[in-house]
């Protein structure tokens, strides 16, 4: 039997690390997704974020929460706030659905970091790793408050340790004052891996299409400076919601310009077949908003890249596809439905230097 066919060690076995010393050089693999959970919020009102469609249909019967909703332009939006009964049962599903999306990676055992967007809190996040999840092996959930005037944030979850304190960077847009509370930062997060290197990782959530172009444009241009800002011995990806959609990409080049100058990104390695990670319905078109991107070290003592066949689209759990094929909103009423988002993975594998 031959190095390769052993399994060696428990950190082997966790974190996807093999090694066949006589053979090739040692390799370290880690798998990354990434996942907008869309609208994962609990039941408690919080009075310095808006969040009051996120509610119990019991909190919801006072002349002024009804004022304020009837307030809101958005037909779906205003439907949401009045009649929408966010209540535990609810929660549960969401947590459920949520969960077994996670456990349809790595044959159950889910991706070793994930990067989350659309998260109100560490509270809810944390129940869905102790709750649904706590047979896999996450530490306890890694978030820092920020101003998104939803509360809506980004986060991750990992098996990894941390090496640092997390780090929320505010992105700054002094050109759209006005719509700077619909931004959220980039949240930086270095982990530990198991020969003792250090991993960071950028979890994202760009501005949405409706807002203007120029904010995308400022928003990777603040991911590329964080990235620079980095030490030279350092791995990065970048993972989560970049909001940039075929159609605005086509005629713009934002990723040939912003992205792919400083980043090798998942989608253009593997996946070939995918159509996207995001469906518009208004002008039928998929996109990747969701994808992960990955930096080399410049001067680190591994070699490391994106492995091509492990690029996929994780929709292989049946409720996040609509009858249609595409992703399937979750439905309170009913249980069914996940995200209006698929989520990406992708495995870095890193080899030692000969």
């Amino acid at each position: 039997m031959t190095c390769c066919n052993l399994r060696l060690a428990s950190l082997f076995l966790i974190f996807g690390l093999s090694a066949c010393a006589h053979e090739r050089p040692e390799v370290l693999s880690v798998t990354i997704m990434s996942f907008n959970v869309q609208n994962l919020f609990d039941n408690i009102d919080d009075p310095g974020k808006d969040d009051k469609a996120y509610l119990p249909i019991s909190a919801k019967q006072d002349a002024s929460h009804i004022a304020a909703c009837e307030e809101i332009d958005v037909d779906s939006w205003r439907n949401e706030c009045l009649n929408l009964d966010w209540n535990d049962e609810t929660i549960n599903l969401k947590l459920n659905a949520l969960a077994a999306t996670i456990r349809q990676v790595n044959d159950g055992a889910g991706a070793d970091i994930i990067a989350f967007q659309e998260v109100e809190n560490a509270s809810i996040l944390n129940r869905l790793r102790t709750e649904k999840l706590a047979d896999l092996g996450y530490r306890p959930a890694i978030l820092v408050e920020g101003a998104d005037v939803r509360g809506i944030d980004v986060a991750f979850l990992s098996k990894l340790p941390l090496a640092a304190d997390p780090v929320l960077h505010p992105l700054s847009l002094p050109e759209f004052p006005e719509r700077q509370g619909d931004t959220r930062g980039v949240l930086q997060a270095t982990f530990t891996l198991p020969d003792g290197s250090l991993l960071t990782g950028f979890s994202v959530h760009f501005p949405a299409p409706f807002h203007p172009t120029l904010m995308r444009i400022a928003a990777y241009q603040h991911l590329a400076a964080l990235l620079g800002a980095l030490p030279a011995d350092q791995h990065a990806f970048a993972a989560g919601d970049f909001n940039t959609t075929s159609t605005e990409d086509s005629p713009e080049g934002l990723l040939e310009q912003y992205a792919r100058p400083h980043w090798n990104l998942a989608h253009d390695i593997g996946c070939g077949d995918c159509r996207g990670s995001y469906f518009y319905h208004g002008d039928s078109t998929w996109s990747f908003l969701d994808t992960i991107f990955f930096a080399a070290a410049r001067g680190a003592k591994t070699t490391a890249h994106i492995r091509g066949d492990s690029v996929q689209i994780a929709n292989h759990y049946a409720p996040q596809n609509s009858d249609s094929g595409m992703p399937e909103p979750f439905q309170s009423e009913t249980g069914h439905g996940v995200s209006d988002h698929w989520p990406m993975v992708a495995t870095i594998e890193l080899l030692e230097k000969q």
